[in-house]
């Protein structure tokens, strides 16, 4: 069962997860929050699996609400749903922690999918947004000096790639014909050359410095 907690000042879009969630099969909305700073105080002890965040809130943004709630459950995993999509708020919210950004567009089904995925450890996004990640990263890439470009050994650079693209390590796995036991291992090691210690933070670093 994946516990989400959903945080959307949207009335209507706010109950319409809910409902979808709780109504799907191996999902759990626990509580559904139009605000962050009433998510945040009631986040460690509900301890969800998932946290599907809005960025266009009253009050506290969401950019600052997945900062904090990183702050206090630190491996916890947040999905991005806004109507949003400028590449600025997709690099904040990665930077923020967040390790998957989707448009409020996105079909239910997709949707579930995501959640699914975020939580078995990928990092899911829109196809218009995974393009518009990959066209930054490989216009800013030719200006950087080539030792940045080379930190990172060529299949931990093809790893880390998958990643962004919002591919699972599953599928990673199956794309390079390795296991998935191999992609940890590399993934260990990327997150030491990087000095990150989280998938999203890997994915912000190689978006923001052009490493990939």
């Amino acid at each position: 069962m994946i516990k989400v907690i959903v945080v959307e000042d949207n009335d209507a879009i706010r109950e319409g997860l809910k409902i979808l969630i709780d109504g799907t099969e191996g999902y759990n909305c626990i509580v559904a929050y139009p605000r962050c700073d009433i998510m945040l105080k009631t986040l460690e002890k509900l301890n969800p699996d998932v946290l599907l965040m809005d960025l266009g809130l009253p009050g506290m943004s969401g950019i600052e609400g997945i900062k904090k709630a990183k702050a206090i459950l630190p491996e916890l995993t947040i999905l991005v749903l806004t109507v949003y999509e400028e590449n600025d708020l997709v690099f904040d919210a990665l930077c923020a922690g967040a390790c998957g950004y989707l448009v409020k567009k996105t079909p239910p089904s997709k949707l579930l999918e995501a959640i699914q995925e975020a939580y078995q450890g990928g990092s899911p996004m829109s196809a218009n947004i995974a393009r518009k990640v990959i066209d930054f990263f490989q216009q800013k890439k030719q200006f950087l000096p080539q030792k940045q470009q080379s930190i990172l050994t060529p299949r931990e650079k093809e790893i880390l790639s998958g990643l962004v693209e919002g591919k699972s390590f599953k599928a990673i796995a199956d794309s390079l014909f390795i296991s998935i036991e191999t992609v940890r291992f590399h993934f260990r090691n990327i997150y030491k050359k990087l000095h990150v210690h989280s998938q999203s933070e890997a994915v912000a670093k190689a978006i923001k410095e052009g490493i990939i």
